[in-house]
């Protein structure tokens, strides 16, 4: 028997299935708490919950996450520099330091401007203390690499901080998207290289030497060595994964999945067996960017969503540890909770919370948790910061009792609370639509009592009790995955306009003709609510709570390869051809056509090769398109490759 091991490690728990790949009949599952401060321990715990007889044929392993989605969600990547050659940008770029150099080239491919490499050692040498990786992109760098290329050099023989460039992800054309690709890319290798890194220690502690793949964003796998070098291109690995594994468990071809996370839900399309890709690239967050991902719509809604109150209930953005979570690990918090002072509402927000406490993150007896923190503490805090951190240890504390310990008004230090939080130097403990499930019994996996108490404390300021209270968190939840399924079938209308369409009238409801699969732990008990809003046939299929590590075996080695043929320019017979490789000169345009052919076949089968895939394991489609302007104008064509791979097919 032939067995798989697909781990998705997500914003609050590690999933973790065995799959006999022969059938796609899971065999085990199980859950783990995800532990942010040290990622081995989640998945060693998870991996341990199985049957262990099975490990010792695992032939594939394959992994998901949404710690890259999330971290970008909530603006939490690494600090990285940016070197932009040949141009600036006017809007905003997600990097901490930004420098603009003379180079870039012109649409053909052409130098524009010599290439000045004086002032990128200067930047080098002024922020390398304080950043954890660089990006850099040239202006028409899809047309020609050669200056990101020698940028890149330079910086790798000064530091050995990662190096991204535009090109590497990108060829389309664009320049302010190519740089904030680049850039979130830069931001995210830390994070990627860690959850790998934690992957493969687990994999070797026991003796497990499979090879190993990662889900990218279009539902594709990728090996892990790739996976590090392109970690954006995994930014949407656990959506995606949730995608293939909702139509994998559910047995449908065609449906629209929904995936209720900790911190986000997802919500895709799989139409006859293929994803709905999104031909402009995924949108994280407020970026929009060149990777090609499965079109899915994330909200900064999870089960993990801060509820807050002021003068009505808030769910979200920002992700928390509930509070029944959290009394399970600080038995202290329950008094605190008990104890704690309400305060008035005109000086509420999403932090100052009479149910909010804050706890010092990472594990004291951790030297690598203790040296990330220092790190922090020493070259990104402001002294404000440092002064609010010195009074959190690692017993939850309410926002009074700062106040009481550094003798200020909440309001003066909220700022750097939020700060703490985004910097990952506190954790954020608050009630939550997970403490509403726990309070209304529907869903007990941790302390309800704590969560008890705080609906107690946030329901007084609405005049509700806590059943009440925890019962309208519920059904406004379920009114906003359907807000979410509405706002992803009818992409033009505005948010208020769908919100009128769920108000209408009791006697209609928005109908899906689609099944609509759900999946992730809480979601059994959303459904009743969410019949309330829409009509449609919602399905929870058996192992729904772990439909992403499913998802993560179910998928396809596929890669893609477009080349440009296009005229070099006036009163010549030469052609220019455009690949990813680099950028060739042909003395005609049959020569440039037949060059491109034979490239691009190379390219998809030299790639499906590193994966031990023969020619004849693989399915080859060529997609040709002549433009021919007339009136005696040299013509352009466009070559565009797919080649699909099964792992299932590595040994047969």
């Amino acid at each position: 028997m032939k067995l798989g091991l697909g781990i998705d490690t997500g914003g609050t728990y590690t999933d973790a299935v065995l799959m006999d790949l022969s059938e796609g009949r899971i065999l085990d599952f199980n859950k783990s708490l995800t532990t942010h401060s040290n990622l081995v321990e989640g998945i060693e715990n998870v991996v341990a919950g199985l049957n262990q007889e099975y490990l010792k044929d695992i032939k594939l392993v394959s992994v998901s996450t949404t710690l890259s989605t999330n971290s970008t969600l909530e603006g939490k990547g690494h600090p990285a520099g940016l070197i932009l050659a040949g141009y600036t940008v006017s809007g905003d770029i997600p990097a901490h330091e930004i420098i603009s150099i003379d180079g870039g080239h012109d649409s053909k491919g052409n130098e524009v401007s010599c290439l000045d490499l004086k002032p990128v050692e200067q930047f080098i040498n002024a922020t390398e203390c304080r950043l954890f990786s660089y990006a850099v992109s040239s202006y028409f760098s899809a047309r020609n690499p050669e200056h990101e290329l020698s940028a890149k050099k330079m910086i790798e023989q000064m530091t050995d901080k990662p190096v991204v460039c535009g090109h590497e992800l990108s060829l389309s054309l664009g320049a302010y998207e190519r740089a904030v690709t680049a850039v979130l890319n830069a931001r995210l290798i830390p994070i990627t290289s860690q959850f790998i890194r934690a992957v493969l220690s687990v994999m070797e502690k026991r003796n497990i030497k499979a090879p190993m793949m990662v889900m990218k964003c279009d539902g594709s796998l990728a090996r892990i060595e790739e996976a590090l070098e392109k970690p954006v291109e995994s930014i949407f690995s656990g959506p995606a994964a949730s995608l293939v594994g909702a139509a994998h468990i559910s047995g449908l071809k065609t449906c629209v999945a929904v995936d209720i996370g900790g911190t986000s839900t997802d919500i895709a399309l799989i139409e006859d067996g293929v994803p709905e890709i999104s031909e402009n690239g995924a949108i994280v967050g407020n970026w929009k960017t060149m990777v090609r991902a499965v079109k899915i719509r994330t909200s900064a809604m999870g089960g993990d969503s801060h509820v807050w109150v002021r003068r009505k209930p808030y769910i979200g953005p920002n992700r928390v540890i509930p509070l029944c979570l959290a009394a399970s690990g600080y038995p202290s918090l329950k008094d605190r909770l008990r104890k704690a002072e309400k305060v008035s509402d005109r000086v509420m927000d999403d932090i100052f919370q009479p149910a909010s406490f804050f706890v010092r993150s990472g594990n004291p007896e951790s030297d690598d948790d203790t040296q990330t923190l220092n790190y922090s503490i020493e070259f990104e805090l402001e002294n404000y910061e440092r002064h609010v951190l010195n009074a959190i240890g690692y017993e939850p504390l309410s926002v009074s009792e700062i106040a009481k310990a550094i003798e200020k008004h909440p309001l003066q230090f909220v700022k750097a609370l939020r700060s703490l939080v985004q910097k990952r130097c506190i954790y954020h403990i608050g009630f939550t639509p997970t403490d509403a499930l726990h309070v209304l019994g529907e869903y007990e996996a941790w302390d309800s009592t704590a969560s008890m108490l705080g609906a107690e404390l946030l329901g007084s300021y609405l005049g509700l009790d806590p059943e009440s209270f925890s019962r309208e968190i519920k059904r406004n939840f379920a009114k906003n995955i359907a807000l979410d399924l509405l706002a992803f079938f009818a992409k033009d209308l505005k948010q208020e306009e769908l919100e009128k369409l769920l108000a209408v009238s009791r006697f209609t409801k928005f109908k899906i003709n689609i099944p609509v699969v759900m999946i992730g732990a809480p979601v059994r008990a959303y459904v009743p609510e969410l019949k309330e809003f829409i009509d449609a046939d919602i399905r929870i299929p058996k192992f729904y709570e772990v439909g992403n590590a499913a998802g993560a075996l179910a998928g396809n080695i596929i890669k893609r390869s477009e080349i440009l043929i296009r005229p070099a320019g006036a009163g010549t017979e030469q052609y220019h051809v455009f690949s990813e490789l680099e950028r060739k000169v042909a003395d005609n345009y049959h020569e440039a056509v037949d060059y491109g052919l034979e490239l691009i076949e190379k390219l998809i089968f030299d790639h499906m090769d590193e994966y031990g895939l023969q020619k004849e394991q693989i399915r080859f489609d060529l997609e040709r398109k002549d433009f021919d302007p007339g009136f005696g104008a040299q013509k352009e064509t466009r070559l565009m490759g797919l080649g699909i791979g099964n792992p299932l097919k590595l040994e047969q």
